[in-house]
C-alpha cells in the first residue's frame, strides 16, 4: 500500500556550500535504522554523494533522493547542491516540497546560497526549519548564528534546541519543545533522551520561555492560557509549532553535529511534528482537473539504465505498468517499474500515492519540467525557473570525427541539467558550452568523459562582434571576365546609408528604366548579403545599413546572375572602406551579488572593465550591484569575483545590445584578427 498523504513528509536540505548538508542526510538515514553505518563524506561512503565525481571532489554535484520512516511516517528527503554552479536541481527540490531543511554553519552564519535559497522558499511559502550544524568546530558559536539568523533571515527564526558546551567542549543539546537532552554519540547510534544538565538548566529556561513566547503568540487560546499562568503540555506546545510552522509564522532553529550524529533524533522529530504533510498543505503545483498527476523534477543520464525520471505525485496514484501522457509532447508513455531512490540504490514499488516521490526508467520523450498525466487534457505547463547560464567556453573534440559523438553526449547532460547548455554561435560558428560557473562546465567535461567515453577541449570563446557604418557613400563594382567563347559581364552602382540603432539591413531597388533587367538585381542583393559575412574590418558580419541600387549596366549576352553577383559584392566592398565602418560589441547587463566589505573591489574592478554601475542595492549584510559591461571584459570574470568575495560572491548576466568599441581597443581586435588571417594563410 503508497503511504497515505497524511504520512508523507517531503523537505529539501538546502544551504550555502561545505555546511554539512550531506553528511546530516547521513546521519538521519542512519539515526532512522535505513543504514547499518555513518558513511562520511571525506570516505566517500555515504548514500547521498555516489557519483565518482562528488566523491572525488568531496562535495555534491547533484540532487540526491533518500528516505526514512520515523514515528510512522515517511520522510522523502532531496540532499541538494550548495555550490551555485549546481543550484539548478536545489531550485527544482524547493518546487516539489512543503518544507525545506536550512543548514548552516556554526563558524560561518548566514552565507550567500542560504539568502538565496531562503528568498525562494519565501517565494513558494515552503515551512523552513534551520539546523546549525558543525557546533564542535573553532570558533562555532550556536547563539551568535542564531542571531545572525534572525537579524538577515527572519526575526521569526526561534531556537528549538539549544547546545550543552560550544566547540571542542560541546557534550550533548537540549530539546527545549520536549525538555530533554541528548548527549554527544561519537558517531554512534544517538541514545535516548535524558534529563537536563544542572548546569544549562538557566539557560534553558530563558531560551524555552523565548520560544513559548513565539509560539502561543499565533494562537490566541494558548495565549490566554500562558498569561493566566497555566502550565501547556508538550503536545499543546507541539502542535501550535507545527501550525505556525505550517504558516510560515514560526522557523524553529535546532543543533546538530551531523559527522557525529549529534541532534539527530530531536531533528527527526521535529521534521514529524513540525513541517507540514501533503494532505495538509496541498500540492505544491496545481494542475487542471481530476486524476493522476505527476511532476519530474528531476532527470538522470544514467549509461546503463538509460534515462531516469525523479518525479513527485501531485495527486491521485500512480501504477507501475500503466499507460500514462506527457502533457508537454501530448504523446503516450509507458511506465514499466516504478522506482523508490536511496541514493543511487532502486527499490521497485507497484505504486505511489498523491504527494509521494518516485522515479522511472526508460520513457521515451519525458524530461525534466514535464507533466505526466492519466489521460489527455489541455493543462498550464509549471515553470521550474532554472536560472540562466551565463559562463560559457568554447569546446572542440579531441578526436577528429567525434563531434557528433561529443553533440549527443552534452545534451543527454543537458536532459540531466537544464542549466548545462550546448549551442552553435552562428557568427562565430563555435560550439559553445554554457554553465552557471567554470567548474560546472569542467564537471560536465569530467562527465562526458567518464560516461560517454568523449574527451573535449575547452577555449576561451571568441566576442561576436559585429561591424557597421557612419556615414553615406556610393561606389561601382564593374566585373568583366572576356576569354575564348562567351565573357561576363556585370555592373551595378550602389548607395549604403547607416540606418538607425545600427541594427537590421535593407535592400532598395531605385533602378529606373531597363539599365539592370529586373531578373538581375535580386543577384546583386545575393552579392552584397554574401560580401556582408565577413566584414573588412575584423572579419565580422556587418548590420545597420541600407543598400540603393541606383544604376549600372549589362550585356545583352554576357551578363549573367554569377556576373551580377560578383559585380554587387565589389560595389559592396569599394563602398563599405569610404562609409566610415566601425567595429560594435555585445554589452551585457550585469547583476552581481557581493557581501557588504568587497563591495569597494568589486565596483573598482567593474570600472576597470569599461563597466557602467547602474545602481546598488544592499539587503541583510550583501548587496546587489548592476551594472553594464562589455561581454569581451567579462569571459573570464567568474574567477576574479571569487577571489574578490572569497568565493561568496555570484553573479549572472544577459546580453542587452551593441555598442561601437573605442578606436583604441578597436584596433587591438582589428590587428588580432588580421595577424590570424594571415596565419591561416600560411
Amino acid at each position: 500500500m503508497p503511504f497515505e498523504p497524511g504520512k508523507i513528509r517531503n523537505v529539501a536540505v538546502v544551504g550555502h556550500r561545505g555546511t554539512g548538508k550531506t553528511s546530516l542526510v547521513e546521519a538521519l538515514l542512519y539515526q532512522a535504522g535505513a543504514t547499518n553505518r555513518l558513511g562520511t563524506v571525506e570516505s566517500g561512503s555515504t548514500v547521498s554523494d555516489w557519483d565518482d565525481d562528488e566523491q572525488r571532489r568531496q562535495m555534491s554535484l547533484s540532487a540526491s533522493i533518500c528516505n526514512v520512516e520515523w514515528q510512522g511516517r515517511k520522510i522523502n528527503l532531496i540532499d541538494t547542491p550548495g555550490d551555485a554552479g549546481f543550484q539548478g536541481d536545489a531550485i527544482a527540490a524547493l518546487r516539489v516540497v512543503e518544507g525545506a531543511v536550512f543548514a548552516v554553519s556554526a563558524v560561518m552564519g548566514v552565507e550567500v546560497q542560504t539568502s538565496r535559497h531562503w528568498q525562494r522558499a519565501d517565494e513558494a511559502g515552503l515551512s523552513r526549519v534551520v539546523v546549525v550544524n558543525m557546533l564542535d568546530r573553532e570558533r562555532a558559536d550556536f547563539f551568535r548564528a542564531l542571531e545572525a539568523l534572525r537579524s538577515q533571515l527572519s526575526d521569526k527564526c526561534v531556537a528549538v534546541h539549544i547546545p550543552i558546551g560550544a566547540e571542542h567542549e560541546l557534550t550533548g543539546i537540549v530539546d527545549l519543545l520536549h525538555m530533554q537532552a541528548y548527549m554527544d554519540p561519537q558517531g554512534q547510534k544517538e541514545g535516548g533522551p535524558v534529563e537536563i544538565p544542572a548546569e544549562v538548566q538557566a539557560e534553558v529556561d530563558q531560551y524555552r520561555e523565548k520560544l513559548l513566547d513565539a509560539v502561543v503568540e499565533t494562537d490566541e487560546a494558548l495565549m490566554e492560557r500562558y498569561l493566566e499562568g497555566q502550565e501547556l503540555s508538550p503536545e499543546e506546545v507541539a502542535k501550535a509549532l507545527k501550525e505556525a510552522v505550517t504558516r510560515g509564522e514560526v522557523f524553529p532553529v535546532a543543533c546538530a553535529v551531523a559527522s557525529k550524529n549529534l541532534g539527530t533524533t530531536a531533528l527527526l522529530d521535529l521534521l514529524v511534528e513540525g513541517v507540514p504533510s501533503p494532505a495538509k498543505k496541498g500540492a505544491p503545483i496545481s494542475v487542471d482537473g481530476d486524476g493522476t498527476a505527476a511532476f519530474v523534477f528531476k532527470t538522470i543520464a544514467d549509461p546503463f539504465a538509460g534515462r531516469i525520471n525523479v518525479f513527485r505525485v501531485l495527486n491521485g496514484t500512480l501504477k507501475g505498468d500503466s499507460a500514462i501522457v506527457n502533457a508537454r509532447a501530448h504523446s503516450k508513455e509507458r511506465v514499466g517499474q516504478l522506482m523508490q531512490l536511496q541514493g543511487k540504490e532502486h527499490a521497485q514499488v507497484p505504486e505511489l500515492g498523491a504527494g509521494d516521490i518516485g522515479a522511472v526508467a526508460k520513457l521515451k520523450e519525458t524530461q525534466t519540467g514535464d507533466v505526466l498525466l492519466d489521460a489527455e487534457r489541455q493543462i498550464e505547463a509549471p515553470e521550474i525557473g532554472f536560472p540562466e547560464p551565463v559562463m560559457s567556453f568554447a569546446v572542440t573534440p579531441k578526436s577528429k570525427g567525434d563531434e557528433e559523438k561529443m553533440a549527443a553526449g552534452l545534451r543527454r547532460l543537458s536532459e540531466e541539467d537544464p542549466t548545462i547548455q550546448l549551442r552553435r554561435d552562428p557568427q562565430t560558428g563555435e560550439q559553445l558550452l554554457t554553465g552557471l560557473s567554470q567548474m560546472h562546465v569542467e564537471v560536465a567535461v569530467d562527465r562526458l568523459k567518464s560516461r560517454f567515453n568523449v574527451e573535449v577541449e575547452l577555449h576561451q570563446p571568441r566576442v561576436p562582434y559585429l561591424e557597421t557604418i557612419r556615414k553615406e557613400s556610393r561606389a561601382q563594382g564593374r566585373y568583366k571576365k572576356q576569354t575564348g567563347g562567351r565573357g561576363q559581364f556585370g555592373d551595378c552602382v550602389i548607395v549604403l546609408e547607416p540606418l538607425d540603432g545600427h541594427q537590421g539591413y535593407e535592400f532598395v531597388d531605385k533602378i529606373v528604366g531597363g539599365v539592370i533587367p529586373q531578373s538581375f538585381r535580386p543577384a546583386v542583393d545575393k552579392g552584397i548579403q554574401e560580401a556582408m559575412v565577413h566584414g573588412e574590418l575584423a572579419g565580422a558580419p556587418v548590420q545597420g545599413l541600407r543598400v540603393l541600387l541606383v544604376d549600372g549596366s549589362y550585356h545583352t549576352v554576357d551578363s549573367s546572375e554569377m556576373a551580377f553577383k560578383i559585380a554587387g559584392s565589389m560595389a559592396f566592398k569599394s563602398a563599405y572602406e569610404k562609409a566610415d565602418p566601425v567595429l560594435l560589441e555585445p554589452i551585457m547587463e550585469l547583476e552581481v551579488t557581493t557581501p557588504d566589505e568587497a563591495v569597494g573591489a568589486v565596483n573598482g574592478d567593474l570600472n576597470s572593465r569599461r563597466g557602467r554601475l547602474q545602481g546598488m542595492e544592499p539587503r541583510g549584510g550583501m548587496t546587489t550591484i548592476k551594472a553594464e559591461v562589455p561581454m569581451a571584459e567579462i569571459l573570464t570574470y567568474s574567477q576574479a569575483l571569487t577571489s574578490m568575495t572569497g568565493g561568496r560572491g555570484d553573479y549572472h548576466m544577459h546580453f542587452l545590445r551593441y555598442e561601437e568599441v573605442p578606436v583604441h581597443i578597436a584596433q587591438k581586435v582589428i590587428d588580432e584578427a588580421k595577424k590570424e588571417k594571415e596565419e591561416a594563410k600560411v
